[in-house]
């Protein structure tokens, strides 16, 4: 039995319709969850930039609670500030960047905030290694970065930049940050340098306040072995005196 010419011709228009809607469905399905940076104004030696970070959700269940970003090279905790950021989350510097923290967010909503740089570091591209943590207790790492030209699982955001304006120079370090805008309190902190410092000031004077209780100590018994000494000089000069006061009556 043939198949109709028309017939035919409509069966191929068909499935020429099926593989374009296939290809359509799977360019509009979402990307994978990820992690993103920009800025106002993406160029070497800028000063005052705003940075903006999304990172997409991939939870249905859980929401974020934290983000924890490791600055690059050339820009200090001290030299960030929050800009923007979810309701009730709050920003405070580590050692090596920050962590922005709060209320947990609904499931599926992607966790944004934008930040304050005093100024941009002299490269070519900066990344911002992340870590996102979830209400669930999820953590997902996003600090790979590209090697032998190979595209990582889990890229950290990097942010490309252009050339340094004609003069630009770099300013001065900034201070060290300060920690008492902590909004979560780690519940097993670690000192900081002026702890570490304090703690090992507070040592030596213990190490001092010891040393002169045991030369305290040790004047003390030297002075009560002379003091015998002398009595029992004095106690033998006494029976010599009276012996001799014997011998001449």
């Amino acid at each position: 039995m043939s198949i109709h010419p028309v017939a035919r011709t409509g069966r191929r228009i068909a499935l020429a319709g099926a593989v374009a809607l296939t290809a359509t469905l799977a360019l509009a399905a979402p990307a994978a969850a990820h992690a993103e940076v920009e800025a106002d104004t993406p160029q070497a030696l800028a000063e005052n930039v705003t940075l903006s970070f999304v990172s997409e959700a991939e939870s249905s269940s859980a929401g974020f609670t934290q983000l924890r970003i490791v600055l690059p090279e050339g820009i200090a905790p001290g030299d960030v500030t929050l800009d923007e950021a979810p309701k009730g989350w709050k920003l405070k510097a580590t050692d090596d960047g920050y962590s922005i923290a709060g209320p947990a967010l609904n499931a599926g909503v992607d966790a944004e905030h934008k930040i304050k740089v005093r100024q941009l570091p002299d490269a070519k591209e900066i990344a911002f290694k992340t870590v996102e943590t979830y209400s669930d207790g999820k953590v997902s790492r996003w600090i790979e970065l590209p090697t032998g030209g190979q595209e990582p699982e889990q890229p950290a955001p990097v942010l490309k930049l252009k050339t340094a304006a004609p003069g630009a120079k770099p300013v001065d370090p900034s201070p060290s940050p300060s920690t008492a805008e902590s909004a979560t309190p780690s519940p097993t902190p670690t000192p900081t340098a002026a702890e570490s410092d304090i703690a090992a000031a507070d040592s030596d004077t213990d190490a001092k306040a010891a040393e002169t209780d045991d030369n305290s100590s040790t004047g003390v018994t030297i002075g009560l072995v002379l003091a015998a000494v002398a009595l029992l000089g004095a106690g033998a000069w006494w029976l010599v005196q009276r012996r001799k006061a014997s011998s001449q009556s």
